[in-house]
């Protein structure tokens, strides 16, 4: 069979490779972040608190709807509020340091692997990364998460090069990115390094130098002088309200307990770790099927206990979030890089997106049988409106995406990384520019469009009551109060919500969301 890529044909594999990494890059992380608006309730709470940064003029200590917040560190706030300075209060600029941090995180990525393979591995695996389905969607979050993970990432590069290779700047850039990385999400980005090199070098018999390591006074110095500052301002701010919210609360507990109902047993992870990695997953198998192989290499052992660490760290963590797995998939993915040799029968490295943009032809209705059980109210009615969203070029682009990786799977005389690369961005195409803005559209939206109602009635105080929506506080460019509603109140609620309270005039109801007055007198 003749490849219909005569263009590619006429280029080097490792050309082809370095345009579809800046494609996917843009796909990935750049596409349509200024038109999805703000999801609940992560993005929301971040952007909103940043916000109110600007608005309390303090830019130590972070609050959210004018209570103090203490669920991550500053440095996403910082970079996020520089973005905003530049841009102004928007989607785009919200979401643009994640976006960056998550580019930095794929290309860091291919420098590391180029120390130990040849460029079209380095390149095929920073596509791998940027082409995962959690890394798409997480890299582009107006959350810490993009960030952590690239500051994790090359920390944990520099470690395994000192460990390697030795060098006294390896280990102090390592301590810097592991410093940044405490400043952008606590104490997580000294758990994962500390754990693997003490588990790396106790396989190697050389657990002495882990001391030395972990207790270099040039580092240790490093840590004091990024890491600690904020800390202590922040400490000297709010004393121990600070220490008992986010260093026991949002660590301590959030390990020992499920917070916010998000618990899972511990196969949590399992099936998590092979939706992240499509399309993929296949390789994932491969790794380990290979596994032996896998122990008897140092760079490979290292990445190994990377993953395995993380796997096992949050699986015994009460709280279970999806992203938490993201902290190790680096190391996979340069492991499901090195074993992609190993697939004997391609057929089933395309099936799972073969597979994928079936399930998608099938999601509406899918939606439609969840919106008729579904228990939440709010949810319940946002997805019942859900079915509008489903249009002809939504159907039309899965028939063209499923065509085009069936013939990749028959064009064997093409590149297989090619093709893999492709199928990946096929994923991207269609996750960014049709699933995440039906869901956009579908549940944020009439939250935007509500706040950006009241906004424009010059409207001075919203209630929130019965929701939990922080997105529309950044639209309606002030905090919310969240207490029990009161005659004359404007309160943002749902539609099942409103029915209990008093005598009151609708001023915009769509999906799950209403905007409601209530009479200034109560009922009698």
């Amino acid at each position: 069979m003749s490849s219909p890529f005569k263009y590619f044909e006429t280029m080097t594999e490792i050309s082809v490779l370095r345009l579809l990494l800046i494609v996917c890059l843009f796909v990935a992380f750049y596409l349509n972040i200024y038109n999805v608006p703000l999801f609940d309730l992560d993005e929301g709470a971040f952007s909103e608190a940043t916000r109110e940064m600007f608005e309390r003029g303090d830019f130590i200590s972070t609050y959210l709807n004018g209570e103090p917040r203490y669920d991550k560190p500053i440095l996403i706030y910082w970079l996020q509020a520089l973005s905003v300075s530049v841009f102004g209060v928007n989607e785009f600029a919200f979401r643009l340091p994640s976006a960056l941090s998550a580019s930095a995180w794929v290309l860091g990525l291919v420098w590391f692997a180029r120390f130990w393979m040849d460029e079209k591995q380095a390149l095929f695996a920073g596509i791998m990364l940027a082409c995962s389905l959690s890394i798409s969607v997480i890299g582009k979050a107006a959350t810490a998460d993009a960030l952590l993970n690239c500051l994790l990432a090359f920390s944990m590069f520099f470690l395994f090069l000192h460990l390697h290779n030795g060098g006294r700047q390896r280990l102090w850039l390592f301590y810097l990115f592991a410093s940044l990385g405490f400043l952008a999400k606590g104490p997580v980005a000294l758990v994962v390094p500390g754990a693997v090199s003490f588990l790396y070098l106790l396989s190697k018999r050389r657990w002495r130098d882990w001391f030395l390591l972990a207790f270099n006074p040039v580092g240790i110095v490093i840590f004091l002088v990024v890491a600690m500052p904020w800390y202590v301002l922040q400490y000297q701010a709010k004393g121990w309200e600070f220490i008992q919210g986010f260093f026991l609360q949002h660590n301590v507990d959030r390990f020992q307990g499920a917070m916010e109902g998000h618990s899972g047993g511990l196969i949590y992870y399992v099936p998590v770790v092979l939706l992240a990695l499509m399309p993929f997953t296949i390789l994932v198998f491969k790794v380990f099927a290979n596994f032996r192989l896998v122990l008897k290499n140092d760079l490979q052992l290292f990445l190994v206990i990377w993953f395995l660490f993380v796997l096992v760290f949050f699986s015994l963590s009460g709280t279970k979030l999806p992203h938490y797995v993201n902290y190790g998939l680096t190391g996979l993915v340069l492991l499901m890089t090195i074993y992609l040799h190993d697939v004997k029968k391609h057929f089933w490295l395309f099936l799972p997106i073969i597979l994928f943009f079936v399930l998608m032809w099938l999601l509406p209705d899918q939606l439609a049988v969840q919106a008729l059980n579904e228990r939440d109210d709010y949810f319940r009615l946002a997805l019942s409106d859900m079915d509008t969203q489903f249009d002809a070029l939504y159907y039309g682009l899965i028939a063209v995406l499923l065509l085009l990786n069936v013939a990749l799977l028959f064009l064997k005389k093409s590149s297989l990384r090619i093709r893999l690369a492709v199928t990946g961005l096929s994923l991207l195409v269609f996750l960014n520019s049709q699933l995440l803005v039906i869901m956009g559209n579908t549940i944020q939206a009439p939250v935007k469009q509500a706040a950006l109602l009241a906004k424009s009635q010059q409207i001075q105080t919203v209630v929130m009551w019965q929701l939990n929506m922080p997105s529309f506080a950044v639209y309606f460019d002030h905090p919310l109060e969240k207490r029990i509603p009161r005659a004359g109140d404007v309160v943002f609620t749902h539609p099942v919500a409103r029915q209990q309270l008093s005598t009151h005039e609708v001023l915009y109801e769509k999906g799950g969301v209403s905007l409601i007055r209530l009479s200034q007198v109560e009922d009698s």
